[in-house]
């Protein structure tokens, strides 16, 4: 009987403890994140791999959930293969190309060379206006803080120019490289696009074969919700944006602001930043308003506040909604912390990969909650 007892308490305090459980778990995984991080060599080819393929499967992905939803229906709907229907569609996307690059691409390049070679104006003029409103000695502190700034900027100008210059024939390497990238990219993305439309919905099918039966079912419902947190977001976060840069594109026509469609498509595509994006679109948009007038200025902020109550009480909800149930702080932390880890790349697909995250993880605890021993509530009294 002794044993016995002694048996049982270590299994009620160490073997079935929850905390003493999770702390072994956590300790797991840290120790499988250092090994990971000691053989990282091993990962080595795949992440050159992906960096090879990387720029047109995500593009390519893009299209497929813009494209996908219509090949669907027609195909339900209609009957028509899916073949046909993808060509209908590259047809009206070649048309659309070939319409960018003789009349749209032009004019932004026009609207872009002119807005360079007048920014060292408006730019000064801004500083000029904000010296005068500063002048006063109690924004010292400001000015110095501004002065600093400029001069910190400049330096960095200078210095980045100079070493520039400097790698010489590296330099054009890389640009070439780039451009090498570029043209690949542009090149396999449709070829990846195509097969992805024609055959993307069997994939998971064709997955989850290779797996037990009893795993078949959860796998299927786990890439279903991840697809749908995936559309959802991209489909809601581009409409949005498009109609953002109608709505400002329309705001800046009627105030007539200088480059106010150009200020619009540049609003529209940083929009795709999530809360930060239209922020950061307003700086030109004030700089322009300032050089023109101070009325000007008063009309572009009237303009965005319009368009930011319209995004967020009408536009947004409709076409974004609520699909990804993340709170806004989350949001902001995941767009800090991607952004610094992963610059750009971060910031853009940060939050589409939290949600996938979020999604496996979330079936990874239900699965243990369901299974584990840990979650039973044990009534019985252990008193002998």
């Amino acid at each position: 009987m002794k044993k016995t007892s002694q048996r049982s308490i270590f299994y009620r305090w160490w073997l079935n403890n929850k905390m003493v459980t999770s702390l072994l778990i956590i300790l797991l995984l840290l120790a499988i994140i250092y090994m990971m991080k000691r053989v990282n060599f091993i990962f080595q080819p795949l992440a050159e791999l992906f960096a090879a393929v990387g720029a047109p499967i995500i593009l390519a992905g893009i299209f497929y959930y813009l494209l996908n939803p219509m090949v669907d229906w027609v195909e339900q709907k209609y009957h028509v293969s899916r073949t046909v229907t993808i060509a209908g569609q590259f047809i009206i996307l070649a048309l659309l190309i070939v319409w960018g690059l003789a009349v749209f691409i032009p004019w932004i390049s026009d609207q872009v060379v002119s807005l360079v070679h007048h920014w060292p104006t408006y730019w000064r003029r801004m500083v000029n206006i904000v010296d005068d409103m500063t002048s006063d000695k109690r924004f010292d502190g400001v000015n110095d803080w501004l002065n600093e700034t400029n001069d910190d900027l400049t330096k960095w100008l200078t210095n980045y120019s100079t070493e520039y210059a400097k790698r010489g024939i590296s330099g054009v390497g890389s640009v070439l490289g780039t451009l090498t990238s570029t043209v690949i990219t542009l090149v396999t993305f449709p070829l990846i696009l195509f097969y992805l439309l024609k055959d993307g919905h069997q994939m998971p099918g064709y997955m989850a074969k290779f797996l037990p039966q009893k795993m078949q079912k959860s796998f299927l419902a786990t890439i279903d919700d991840v697809n749908k947190q995936i559309s959802n977001y991209i489909r809601g976060q581009l409409s949005v944006a498009f109609a953002v840069m109608i709505m400002f594109a329309i705001g800046y026509t009627i105030i007539g602001l200088p480059y106010g469609w150009l200020i619009a498509i540049v609003s529209g595509i940083l929009n795709i930043i999530p809360f930060l994006g239209s922020f950061l679109a307003m700086v030109p948009a004030i700089v322009v308003g300032l050089f023109v007038s101070p009325v000007m200025l008063v009309s572009v902020l009237i303009v965005f506040m319009i368009e930011q109550t319209l995004e967020g009480k009408i536009i947004a909800p409709k076409l974004l909604g609520n699909s990804l149930q993340i709170h806004p702080v989350t949001v902001m932390i995941i767009l800090l912390s991607a952004g610094n880890i992963f610059g750009l790349m971060g910031v853009v697909f940060g939050i589409p990969g939290y949600a996938i995250v979020k999604v496996l993880l979330s079936r990874v605890y239900y699965w243990w909650q369901a299974h584990s021993t840990l979650f039973v509530t044990d009534d019985t009294s252990d008193n002998q």
